[in-house]
């Protein structure tokens, strides 16, 4: 596969590191050059750690001639999204506000990553706080897309994504709360897979909310393999104590599922879920990408999701949610770090950042709840689909990746396929995806890379009833066997 001959998967990489045809210093090292060849273009990573990745990588080298390796992860180098913590890191979340803020302990998904073995060789680019869909900020600038450094790579985990795709690492993290993993993910021609809400337990360092979890968020992995994903997600996931909504550890593994075949399932597709305008270019690619199920045995039917409410409907109750977070996110920034992201410091975010902080502190106890109503009517029909079917595919994205130069004053594209998007306040930030549905409902979904338009990554998104991960793992890991998306990285090796 493409990866073999250039950048090694995280799995082989692995493999070779406990064999010891490759060292875990000449995997750090490989990784650090290429992040200094490459990364002055793409501008994906915020902070690079190098002499701490090589200290690491010498000290995996004494572990495996003492037979003491630490896990399936020992001696790979991984990058961590700057919105999660790393101890004695710089810890800015994308934004000039926190520049030089430096963490005091690991995550507990940088923890969890760190016990099997990985490396951490850098920190990733985000759009200020994680919280739009394209990467950009008034920190470092753009991530630009490994395929075309005009287009955007979409957000909020875009510098993991572009690290991936472009071989600077062989695995990235990120996390997913209304499409994080699966934005870039699409727009990169990376996989990825946010499990079932509560398969990560987690309780990320002096933590000041345990119940603050909607919409539904989770670390997730970005990866150029399924069979890559599956070994991260196997890593991360399992329950935690003070995480009140963590799942207990699911029996097997997901690596075992990715053997698994898929003869049999019942396949619904809905291009943009009945919702969303949708670029007929899209629309074309994820219908012909889906019929790589039907070759792996699965059978494969159109549907169009009887939702109660409308795309507005929905969109306003989810960025009601999404921003009564955000404003809390606010004050405890004011109290920790002195910063005032509604006032004094509010130039020093893009603007549609600053609005999600603002919108967080309009709405009534009453008006939250009655979002919920919406969100309620969101699973039910979801539910609905799963009652006869196994998996439901869309689109990830409506849209091919767009210019990155509009990031400054829209954090999307103002009309998809001649449908204006509504630009007066949340259209342009998420009319134009399918992801955020599945935070509202907590079901495992993945993006997967499903073709091109004009050369430009499409992913297709495809989910699951809720702890059926290993069912989707296994979906996504047969289309990977019948559509192999490898050697689309090979000039980017």
């Amino acid at each position: 596969m493409g990866a073999e001959r250039g950048v090694r998967s995280a799995t082989r990489l692995a493999a070779d590191i406990r064999a010891g045809r490759v060292s875990p210093t000449e995997a750090v090292e490989t990784c650090l050059d290429r992040i200094e060849r490459l990364d002055g273009e793409l501008n994906a990573f915020i902070t690079v750690t190098a002499e701490r990745a090589r200290k690491a990588a010498r000290r995996a080298e004494r572990e495996l001639a003492d037979g003491e390796p630490r896990g399936p992860l020992h001696g790979v180098p991984v990058a961590i999204k700057d919105s999660r913590p790393v101890a004695g890191v710089r810890y800015t979340m994308g934004s000039k506000l926190l520049a030089d803020e430096v963490a005091d302990e690991d995550d507990e998904v940088v923890g969890r990553l760190r016990d099997a073995g990985a490396i951490v060789v850098g920190k990733t680019n985000l759009p200020a706080f994680a919280l739009t869909g394209v990467t950009d900020n008034r920190l470092v600038g753009p991530t630009a897309n490994p395929f075309d450094h005009e287009k955007v790579v979409g957000g909020s985990s875009g510098g993991s994504a572009a690290a991936v795709a472009a071989g600077l690492v062989p695995v990235a993290q990120g996390e997913d709360g209304g499409g994080s993993l699966r934005i870039p993910a699409s727009t990169c021609g990376v996989y990825t897979m946010k499990p079932t809400f509560g398969r990560i337990g987690e309780m990320a360092p002096n933590r000041p909310d345990a119940f603050g979890h909607t919409p539904m968020q989770c670390a997730g992995p970005l990866t150029r393999t399924v069979d890559d994903a599956a070994l991260l997600l196997d890593v991360l996931a399992g329950p935690h104590p003070g995480d009140p909504f963590s799942l207990p550890a699911a029996e097997g593994s997901l690596r075992e599922a990715t053997d698994d075949s898929i003869a049999g399932l019942d396949v619904a597709v809905s291009p943009n879920l009945g919702l969303y305008p949708i670029d007929e270019r899209v629309r074309e690619t994820v219908l012909d990408a889906v019929t790589a199920f039907e070759e792996a045995g699965a059978s494969v039917r159109e549907v169009t999701p009887d939702f109660d409410h409308s795309r507005t409907a929905i969109t306003n109750a989810f960025m009601l949610q999404s921003s009564v977070l955000t404003a809390r996110f606010g004050e405890l920034l004011e109290a920790n770090h002195g910063v005032d992201v509604t006032g004094a410091d509010r130039e020093d975010l893009l603007p549609y950042v600053a609005d999600q902080f603002e919108a967080g502190h309009e709405p009534s106890a009453m008006e939250y709840k009655a979002a919920d109503v919406v969100r309620t009517a969101v699973l039910d029909t979801v539910r609905s689909v799963f009652e006869e079917f196994d998996l439901l595919v869309s689109a990830t994205l409506m849209v091919p990746p767009f210019e990155k130069s509009r990031t400054r004053e829209h954090p999307g594209p103002l009309e998809v396929d001649g449908t204006r998007l509504d630009d007066s306040r949340w259209g342009t930030l998420i009319d134009w995806r399918a992801t955020q549905i599945y935070n509202m409902t907590g079901h495992p979904a993945a993006s997967i890379p499903a073709g091109f338009v004009d050369g430009l990554p499409v992913g297709m998104q495809v989910a699951a009833p809720r702890f059926e991960d290993a069912t989707l793992i296994a979906a996504s890991a047969a289309f990977e066997r019948e559509r192999p998306w490898h050697d689309a990285y090979e000039d980017r090796q």
